[in-house]
């Protein structure tokens, strides 16, 4: 069997490891067998069911695209791409997959788990059982002397909290002890690692106030999933598969890492296969409705669409990605002339829904680097041109 795998991949799996799962070569395999490395609960559907036939669309996939005229296809293999969908009008019209990649492997989706996360948020807001003028420290009160405990629910949801962090990815400081808490990276030697909700209470806050320009920091939307495991009484895991997996009638079971404790991974640990990502994008698309029946409430699908603030997106530390951007409840708008949004992962992750013409694209990704502000602008712009 190790001569299968390694035949397959390139490596044999003993060589797969905490220490170099988000590397190449390992990261085509690790980013679809995460829970193989990393403990995952199970996000259940009802109605498993084959995929949709491979809607391979030679047309789209031969198109020039940028100055040297480089097609689709030769554009998504070089930004290593481990699987592309666009759907048109809610159907498949293009369908593309990395030599090796299984079209039903469930895909790490890193960040865009925080997009789905505030959709969750959202249906409990409308049941009534989260405010987002609350502060963290009212329903969390370990966090009150942390950077949390008088940031509201509305500044995690807007990356908007004054906190003493530094999101530098491949950082052997901040970001590591944070993956190390997350079970992500490999434990220290001297066992002193925290579990992931210990880690947020230490961290500090800022000398600027809550509220003011956009900043990117990931342990928010853990803090996110802490407040609504903690709002609900349920698990984050339990409460995607009942208010959107199983509405949704998603194709396969999801995943989310968890740490030692079982406290969930709500800024990055989702995993999920690329045709019930798009699902997602559709039911977006659609005012929050899928197979007649309302699963998100429509005023939240408005409100995060057009209610960014362009003034602290302009003023934060992501301004230089989407130049005319904004950014409300875990999602990114493009801004301007432009009416599409998006959810974003490091090392190549997109979920891009653009209203005007009806049109979702999924992009999964190994890239080599966790940020490549090159490659996502060559992304964005991709993304323009096939919804033109």
């Amino acid at each position: 069997m190790e001569d299968e795998f390694e035949t397959r991949n390139g490596f044999p799996r003993s060589a797969a490891s905490l220490a170099n799962w988000r590397t190449q070569p390992f990261s085509r395999w690790a980013f679809r067998n995460t829970a193989e490395l990393i403990p995952s609960a199970r996000i259940a559907t009802a109605t498993p069911r084959p995929l949709p036939a491979v809607q391979r669309n030679a047309e789209i996939m031969s198109r020039p695209i940028g100055a040297a005229n480089e097609t689709v296809a030769w554009f998504l293999a070089r930004s290593q791409t481990d699987s592309f969908l666009m759907a048109r009008d809610g159907r498949i019209v293009a369908e593309w997959h990395a030599a090796g990649v299984d079209r039903g492997d469930p895909h790490l989706l890193f960040s865009i788990t925080k997009s789905i996360t505030a959709l969750i948020f959202a249906i409990l807001e409308e049941r009534g059982l989260v405010d987002p003028a609350l502060s963290v420290g009212m329903i969390l009160p370990e966090t009150r002397r942390s950077a949390y405990g008088d940031a509201t629910l509305r500044d995690l949801l807007d990356m908007r909290v004054s906190i003493d962090f530094d999101e530098q990815y491949l950082s052997q400081g901040d970001y590591a002890r944070y993956r190390r808490a997350m079970l992500w990276n490999p434990p220290l030697s001297s066992g002193a690692d925290e579990n992931l909700f210990a880690l947020l209470c230490d961290l500090k806050k800022a000398d600027a106030p809550h509220g003011g320009a956009h900043y990117y920091c990931s342990p928010n939307s853990d803090m996110l999933g802490a407040v609504i495991e903690k709002s609900a009484g349920r698990r984050v895991s339990d409460l995607v598969s009942d208010l959107l997996w199983k509405p949704l009638q998603a194709h396969a079971d999801a995943f989310l890492t968890v740490d030692n404790l079982g406290a969930p991974r709500t800024a990055g640990g989702m995993s999920c296969r690329p045709h019930d990502l798009l699902a997602v994008g559709e039911l977006l698309l659609n005012d929050g409705t899928a197979a007649g029946a309302r699963i998100l409430p429509q005023r939240w699908i408005d409100d995060m669409r057009h209610n960014g603030d362009a003034h602290a997106w302009a003023d934060g530390n992501q301004a230089d990605f989407l130049p005319e951007g904004r950014y409300r409840s875990q999602w990114y708008q493009v801004g301007g002339d432009s009416e599409a949004y998006l959810a974003v992962g490091i090392h190549g992750q997109f979920l891009y829904i653009d209203p005007p013409s009806r049109t979702v694209v999924v992009k999964l990704a190994s890239q080599d680097e966790p940020q490549d502000d090159s490659l996502d602008r060559e992304n964005l712009a991709l993304f323009r041109r096939l919804c033109a």
